[in-house]
């Protein structure tokens, strides 16, 4: 299966890429997002039915714990998905989930570094919140793809790749974010409306019924939109590997010589 062209790519060509690698294995894809997301998802959704996190402290704290741990894996392991797409190789959704298991504290580390590192560029000035951002946020595929020692080292090796292209990546993030986001908010939104109807025109129905479903459908819809940012990233970061070290050239020489 071929991969996608080892060139040099525009945002927009990115973001054509993210969506040609999800369509080709939305069900390897799909599968991590159920195995990691289910149960959190669930869990959120029993949480918001019994009162939230004034009612239940301790288990909206295991809940989070629980999240981030299985997110990360999650994230990791899309990350393999994409990487070997774009290579020309595919890789089984159990595969990817069993590569990525042994990242997950590494990219937890990397995930509460980069949450730091942003939030003091924010309270300083926004300017330096989005230089760290942009400048940071390949640090997972990084991490992942070049199977690196450390958080930090994964953080660094983002921030050298990036330096040059943050103005394009920053792009790339505000066109992410639309697509993640309005998704999410048009959901919000409907299931808003309908409870406030159904309130109001005394339907029988608690609003709390849909709020909890605005809660399900709309996780849902985040989490099967999440491989698409990841594809996107992972993308970007094989994109400045070929700007910036000849990467296709490296991946050419390598494959003569296993010839």
């Amino acid at each position: 299966m071929a991969g996608v062209a080892l060139r040099p790519l525009s945002v927009g060509e990115i973001i054509d890429a993210s969506f040609q690698i999800y369509r080709r294995h939305f069900g390897a894809l799909a599968a991590i997002v159920l195995v990691c997301n289910s149960l959190p998802l669930l869990l959120q959704i029993f949480l918001e039915a019994a009162g939230g996190a004034r009612e239940h402290p301790v288990m909206m704290l295991a809940y989070y714990i629980f999240y981030v741990v299985m997110s990360s894996i999650a994230t990791a392991a899309t990350v393999f998905v994409v990487s070997e797409s774009y290579l020309g190789r595919a890789i089984a959704a159990g595969e990817a989930l069993k590569r990525a298991t042994p990242f997950v504290g590494r990219v937890i580390m990397a995930s509460i570094l980069f949450g730091f590192l942003a939030m003091i560029g924010f309270i300083l000035l926004v300017v330096p919140g989005v230089i760290i951002v942009c400048g940071l946020v390949l640090a997972t595929p990084a991490l992942v793809i070049e199977a690196l020692p450390s958080a930090t080292a994964a953080l660094g090796r983002s921030w050298n790749l990036t330096r040059g292209f943050r103005l394009k990546i920053l792009g790339l993030l505000f066109l992410l974010g639309v697509i993640m986001v309005l998704p999410w908010l048009a959901v919000s939104m409907l299931m808003g409306v309908i409870a406030a109807m159904a309130a109001m025109g005394g339907a029988g129905r608690s609003p709390m019924l849909f709020v909890v479903l605005g809660v399900a459908i709309g996780g849902m819809v985040q989490f099967f939109l999440y491989p698409l940012s990841h594809a996107a990233l992972t993308i970007t970061y094989y994109d400045l590997r070929v700007r910036k070290e000849g990467f296709d050239l490296e991946l050419l020489a390598s494959t003569l010589q296993a010839a």
